[in-house]
């Protein structure tokens, strides 16, 4: 067996610092000349300033982060610019919630796809956001000026965010652009980034949901795949240029740069970067998280979140219109309820646990050689640190999974009640078109008769497994009252509340009443779980809370320095924009398995399943298929390729993410990862860790051939 490299990077990089390197590595864009001639050795045929500069155009800006106006640094999936008129390509699950809300009954977009053969049928999007980096610095030393290793964590977190505000404000003095300072290395580190933020970002066009999520929970994180897995926008601006709400006086953006979209070959080896804005990763992570993680988080979601998958599975296949008011809620619940069993799995398999023990093992015998003291208490104030809090982070679980976010209408009735009483206290005659339009967005994609099934089951799954000693005092009266009837008490719960429907709502609102509020018993039973939420932070000793902090911090420091001059190491994502490069690479996942680097269309027709929603195969590509009209993007042997794997270091929020060859063009989407190394978020597994991406050449032929778009295949620069 290959030997395999820490991700923690501890206790093979300090043994045989020259002899093994793995292909691990989200690497931030104005540092990528450290790895220059490893990119090359795996291929690379362009110059770091091709990638990243702030004099000249380069990849960087093509690459676009999706984000919400509420929280345009944070974001939720990755495009590519693919033409000089702003035409974005993103994965179909990315855009799958606009796709949602722009549907009715009446037009399907999820069931039969949208596009769009001229710029005025693009549909608008508000509260989207497309962001790219105009520039970043390391400014580590002037954040650190501001900081002593005396200060307490609370008023270290505030001096943090005290400068850093500082910095973001000078760097967009006069400009349009948005700026934040993100800590890197568990704080040991901090760099200013520096985004233009587009808020006009449009619908263009999207697959069926049958070719766009292909295979669905069966086939999630797994390979092969067949999946076709893109939507396309647009990002529109004022007409000189800047950033501006929708208007129809706007125009395309001309960016600085776009990807050509490779239709040529692809093989076996072939150089292939990724460049994406990465969500988060936890490769620093302790054994005593790893157990958290494992134990709590993971095995908890699962459960609880099985309670939801079932109920809305068997409501989603009864109705049309229940399929479509709860799609995008449904694939957002699934994704991370497969995730999190899966990764337990390959956690398991691949003895994650054992590696960061021995990693632990090296690093103290490096800190007992440290003058520093610091370094040799990391670990044993991460270990008290996770133990006192684990009756706490089991209830969060608990809290948030089944009673937060499981229904939906008692968190939406708190909200409103909450929003209400303020205004209506404040000020009797207030402004409520605000709330009104929250309202009204919300009861778009809701149905009382589904959420009454999701109180009545994940309230009792709740009541029936957590700890007393959290469990919300009203949720504990309802199982006594109703005998453990919760059918019964979800009844009564929806049957007095003037939440439980649009139309009582609107009559409320006609005539308000702060006593109504007070005792409606939906919104009473959200604001008890919101309570019971927040006062979870009391059980935790604040002092053991700031030490497992400061010991995660010292810990990772003390890391890096091991590896000073002898490894290069790349921070944890944290939703800024990242590279990661390596190789198309096939993979031997069992004994007596081999999986090919690529697919084709044929698994497309072989696992067609008439009677599973999941593998449906739309009429017109079987057509298609049939005939062999695969146009001119048909591979070498006459096959029309569907997806294909590398060996790149993603995860969420790479969703999207440009597949970039050798000379800078796109050749594919990544969109997924695969089971047998799950455990990549947490521990990156060499041998085995395959990033999942969309052939480019199948979004090409969808376009051109079975949409006929003939539209946007002109405005591309396409090239072999």
């Amino acid at each position: 067996m290959k030997i395999r490299t820490l991700v923690l990077a501890l206790a093979l990089s300090v043994l045989l610092p020259n002899t093994v390197r793995a292909d691990e590595g989200m690497w931030l864009l104005s540092l990528i000349g450290k790895n220059y001639s490893d990119m090359q050795k795996a291929g690379f045929k362009l110059t770091p300033e091709d990638i990243y500069s702030i004099n000249q155009s380069c990849l960087k800006d093509a690459i676009v982060g999706l984000g919400n106006a509420s929280s345009p640094f944070w974001h939720f999936c990755t495009g590519e610019i693919i033409s000089s008129k702003g035409l974005m390509s993103t994965n179909h699950h990315c855009g799958y919630g606009k796709l949602q809300e722009h549907s009715t009954v009446e037009h399907d977009y999820l069931r039969d796809g949208f596009w769009a053969y001229t710029m005025d049928q693009e549909l608008p999007n508000p509260g989207l956001t497309a962001s790219i980096l105009v520039r970043m610095e390391d400014v580590t030393a002037r954040v650190k000026e501001a900081l002593t290793d005396e200060m307490s964590e609370g008023d270290r977190e505030a001096a943090i965010e005290k400068v850093s505000k500082q910095i973001a404000d000078e760097a967009v003095k006069g400009t349009v652009y948005n700026a934040q300072v993100k800590p890197m290395f568990n704080g040991n580190q901090f760099f200013l980034f520096v985004h233009i933020i587009y808020k006009d970002v449009r619908l263009v066009g999207a697959p069926p949901s049958s070719m766009g999520k292909f295979g669905g929970d069966t086939d999630n994180w797994s390979w092969p795949r067949h999946t076709c897995d893109f939507s396309m926008f647009r990002i529109y601006t004022a007409p000189d240029g800047s950033p501006a709400d929708y208007s129809k006086d706007n125009v395309p953006l001309q960016p600085k740069h776009h990807l050509p979209v490779n239709a040529g070959e692809i093989n076996d080896g072939d150089f292939a970067m990724v460049m994406g804005f990465p969500g988060t990763t936890d490769h620093f992570l302790t054994s005593y998280g790893l157990e958290e993680t494992m134990n709590i988080t993971n095995k908890l979601r699962y459960e609880i979140r099985t309670v939801k998958i079932n109920i809305l599975r068997e409501e989603m296949a009864a109705s049309q219109a229940t399929r479509i008011k709860y799609a995008s809620k449904y694939a957002s619940c699934s994704n991370y309820w497969k995730y999190s069993n899966e990764q337990n799995k390959a956690l398991r398999a691949l003895n994650t646990m054992g590696v960061k023990k021995d990693v632990e093992k090296e690093y103290m015998q490096w800190a007992s050689r440290q003058t520093n003291p610091k370094y040799s208490r990391a670990l044993e104030l991460i270990k008290k640190g996770y133990a006192a809090r684990a009756t706490v982070e089991e209830a969060q679980q608990y809290l948030v999974e089944g009673l937060l976010s499981g229904p939906e209408g008692p968190l939406f009735a708190a909200r409103v009640k909450n929003s209400f009483a303020r205004m209506l206290e404040a000020d009797p005659k207030a402004d409520l078109s605000a709330l009104q339009n929250y309202i009204d967005n919300f009861y778009k994609d809701y149905d009382m008769n589904v959420d009454r099934r999701l109180v009545a089951n994940m309230f009792k799954y709740v009541v029936d497994h957590m700890n007393a000693d959290f469990c919300p005092e009203f949720l504990l009266k309802a199982n006594k009252k109703y005998k453990g009837n919760f059918d019964e008490y979800a009844e009564d719960l929806f049957k007095k509340s003037i939440f439980a429907d649009p139309e009582k709502l609107a009559k409320f609102m006609q005539k308000p009443s702060l006593r109504t509020l007070e005792n409606d018993p939906l919104a009473k039973a959200g604001n008890e779980a919101l309570d019971a939420y927040r006062g979870l932070a009391s059980n935790v000793d604040e002092n053991v809370e700031e030490n497992l902090q400061r010991g995660i911090r010292d810990f990772t420091d003390g890391i890096l320095q091991i590896n000073e001059g002898k490894k290069l190491m790349s921070p944890d994502a944290n939703s800024t924009i990242r590279l990661t490069y390596g190789n198309v690479m096939s993979y031997d996942p069992k004994d007596g398995v081999s999986y090919h680097y690529y697919t084709t269309m044929r698994g497309v027709i072989e696992k067609e399943d008439p009677e599973n929603s999941e593998f449906n195969v739309p009429a017109r590509l079987k057509e298609l298929y049939a005939k062999k009209e695969f146009g001119r993007y048909a591979n070498r042997n006459g096959e029309m390729p569907t997806c294909f794997i590398t060996n790149n270091d993603i995860t969420g929020g790479n969703s999207g993410s440009p597949v970039i060859n050798a000379k800078g063009q796109l050749i594919g989407l990544a969109f997924d990862g695969n089971s047998e190394a799950m455990s990549g978020d947490i521990d990156f597994e060499e041998n085995l860790q395959r990033c999942i991406c969309l052939d480019s050449r199948y979004m090409l032929w969808v376009i051109d051939v079975y949409a006929g778009a003939k539209n946007l295949i002109e405005e591309m620069d396409i090239v072999r």
